[in-house]
C-alpha cells in the first residue's frame, strides 16, 4: 500500500482509504497529517467504511479529542490532536498509551506532526495529504522504520 497516490475528486480519497482499511490489522497506527480541509476525515470515513462501520457515525473528532468507533474486527480510536499545544505531551493528554495498549485497538491519528518522539511497537503508517480538495490532492503513504 505504500506510495504516493493522486485523487482527483473526493469519492478517489475516500475510495483510497477503503483501501487502506481492507489492510488494518489490530496495533496499527495510522498518522496523518495535511492541512485544514486535506481530506484527513474523509480518508478516514473511507478506512472505516472497509472496516463495515456506518460512516454517517464517523466525524471529526477536533473538539472531543478521541472517538471510538467499534467495528465488527478492531476498535477504530479516531484521535485528532489540532487543538493541543504541540509543546505539552499531546500523547498523554488523549490516553494513547492505554489505546494502544488494547492488543485489538487501532489508532487513526490527525495532525500527528504534533507527537515528539513517538515509538510504538506495532505497524506505524504515516498518509502525508497534500491539497485541498478542490485541486487533485496528493496522499504519500509510508511504513515508518
Amino acid at each position: 500500500m505504500t506510495g504516493t497516490y493522486t485523487c482527483a475528486t473526493p469519492d478517489d480519497t475516500f475510495a483510497l482509504g477503503e483501501r487502506i482499511g481492507a489492510q488494518i490489522q489490530p496495533g496499527d497506527v495510522l498518522l496523518l497529517k495535511g492541512g485544514l480541509g486535506a481530506g484527513k476525515t474523509l480518508l478516514t470515513k473511507g478506512i472505516l467504511n472497509a472496516l463495515d462501520f456506518d460512516i454517517d457515525e464517523v466525524t471529526s473528532p477536533s473538539f472531543t479529542l478521541v472517538n471510538l468507533y467499534p467495528t465488527p474486527t478492531v476498535a477504530v480510536y479516531h484521535i485528532d490532536l489540532w487543538r493541543l499545544d504541540e509543546n505539552s505531551n499531546v500523547a498523554s493528554a488523549v490516553g494513547l498509551d492505554e489505546i494502544l495498549a488494547g492488543e485489538n485497538n487501532v489508532a487513526i491519528i490527525e495532525w500527528s506532526e504534533k507527537l515528539r518522539n513517538f515509538s510504538h511497537a506495532g505497524r506505524i503508517i504515516e498518509i502525508a495529504i497534500k491539497g485541498d480538495g478542490d485541486d487533485p490532492r496528493t496522499i504519500d503513504i509510508r511504513e515508518a522504520d
